[in-house]
């Protein structure tokens, strides 16, 4: 993904409110949302090139979420897919902690990433290009191509449009939700990070929702788990030029999660 919003324990009703955009080359083969037939108890995009996703749940509870980390122009291809990030987690039955100290040796192998996994209970931010990873506290949070909460401007819009739309209905959280996904305004220059593409193309990938040709915003996903456990997901495809292709939503029951042990005062390597 290269844009994720979500309210982490902050809400009355629900565990988890998310927002997402997965930005993508429109020729790269994927497939939409939905269990996967090897794997029925894992839900997810799936990348049919690597056979990763970037975005995934569990009917036992887990989640995982991925966006790259952009640090200039791409280099040669890392020897791993961050896609594997998501998928391998939500393979495993062991708890968050340790996958993130495994991904944390070995973070050299893929390219810039940031990740977030958890079991609902708590959940986890990870990166190959800062401090390890740390438990992120209940809150509105915002990813996108960089670090947790950095302040880029659809990063700061959107924790301010979520947190505004907690306290409305379902059918406005939802609605408002999408409606701040498919903007498409471009940042002002001053507000652009500099992350070395240059000016061009940082304006091009500063909108929320990224309508181009070759690349762009494919999938728009809206997911609300309530705390009976309960689960609403909901995704909108486009095609080039930010055509719509299709919208699905599914609904689902996971179990309730089981905390993990380790403490929350010592959550870094």
């Amino acid at each position: 993904m290269c844009l994720m919003l979500f309210a982490w324990d902050a809400h009355p009703d629900y565990r988890l409110v998310f927002a997402g955009n997965r930005d993508e080359a429109y020729a790269r083969p994927s497939a939409p949302a939905a269990f996967w037939d090897d794997e029925p108890q894992l839900f997810g995009g799936r990348d049919l090139e690597k056979g990763g996703s970037w975005l995934g749940l569990t009917l036992s509870g887990r989640m995982a979420a991925v966006t790259n980390y952009r640090d200039g122009p791409p280099h040669r291809s890392a020897p791993r897919s961050r896609g594997e990030l998501v998928a391998n987690f939500l393979r495993m039955d062991a708890g968050a902690r340790p996958y993130l100290e495994q991904i944390h040796a070995a973070g050299g192998q893929y390219g810039g990433f940031s990740l977030v996994v958890g079991d609902l209970a708590r959940i986890f931010y990870c990166t190959n290009r800062g401090d390890g990873f740390e438990e992120i506290p209940p809150g509105v949070h915002g990813l996108s191509n960089h670090l947790l909460d950095t302040p880029w401007p659809k990063v700061r819009m959107g924790r301010k449009r979520v947190a505004a739309l907690l306290g409305h209905t379902q059918s406005n959280l939802v609605n408002g939700l999408f409606e701040f996904l498919a903007d498409r305004t471009v940042a002002p220059d001053a507000e652009l990070p500099d992350t070395g593409i240059g000016l061009q193309r940082e304006r091009e990938l500063s909108p929320c929702f990224i309508a181009g040709e070759r690349y762009g915003t494919r999938a728009s996903t809206v997911i609300l788990i309530g705390r009976d456990n309960e689960v609403l997901f909901l995704e909108r495809t486009f095609g080039p030029g930010g055509a719509p292709l299709g919208a699905a939503e599914h609904r689902f029951s996971i179990e309730a999660p089981a905390p993990e042990q380790e403490s929350a005062t010592d959550s870094k390597p």
